[in-house]
């Protein structure tokens, strides 16, 4: 852990321990709450392993809800952590908040390809970013992480919840579009679950992946 221009950006673990331990102490500053306020501009968030062994982090900002791109912002740089299932923030959040630094256009909410509470310590890639940058932030990942669900009906913007192990929903696996796969959808940080699933639809258009994360996914990848 480390103070960098005076705040704190708990980005640095030197093994999985110190990792999981910096997910338990920050997992109790997550606002659940819905945001106020109407949002402007979303950003989708996403990193990608280039064939060099670099990463390519990419945030792309994109009006709300006309979906034009606005911005887009590149980084690419070596990884300080090695991919460990369920501490993914530690690989990722850095060149992503490299990425948020360099922006000239602010959004309202972030789309992240990865968990937010849907998550084993609650702290996934979403929360963890967005307490970071003090951003409301949602999960929108490809697969299950944690927790348990049923499969939602066919019909486009059906939904079921993702349980954990005591019962308590922690987030939603989202049919976008008929006959395809769903996305598992948490809250980040300082939304509602409710509130992350609407904003989910209301950015999908023709794919299954909601525009702004369709969009950095493509350009980190290259």
């Amino acid at each position: 852990m480390r103070l960098k221009n005076g705040r704190p950006v708990w980005t640095d673990a030197k093994s999985a321990a110190e990792a999981v331990e910096i997910q338990r102490k920050l997992a109790d500053r997550v606002f659940q709450n819905p945001f106020a306020g109407e949002i402007e501009f979303v950003a989708g968030a996403d990193v990608h392993s280039t064939g060099g062994g670099k990463l390519r982090a990419v945030v792309s900002v994109l009006s709300f809800p006309s979906l034009e791109v606005v911005e887009d912002c590149f980084v690419e740089t070596s990884p300080r952590f090695p991919y460990v299932p369920g501490l993914l923030s530690f690989r990722e959040a850095p060149p992503l908040l490299e990425c948020f630094k360099k922006l000239k256009t602010w959004p309202q909410a972030a789309l992240f390809d990865g968990q937010g509470v849907a998550h084993p310590r609650r702290f996934g890639l979403a929360s963890h970013l967005g307490v970071l940058l003090d951003l409301p932030s949602i999960g929108c990942a490809k697969s299950r992480l944690f927790g348990a669900c049923a499969e939602p009906d066919d019909k486009k913007g059906a939904k079921a919840d993702i349980l954990d192990g005591e019962g308590r929903v922690i987030g939603a696996v989202l049919r976008t579009r008929e006959n395809v796969r769903p996305v598992y959808v948490s809250l980040g940080h300082k939304v509602s679950l409710g509130q992350a699933v609407a904003v989910v639809m209301a950015c999908v258009t023709r794919y299954r992946i909601p525009e702004p994360l369709r969009r950095a996914h493509g350009l980190a990848k290259g």
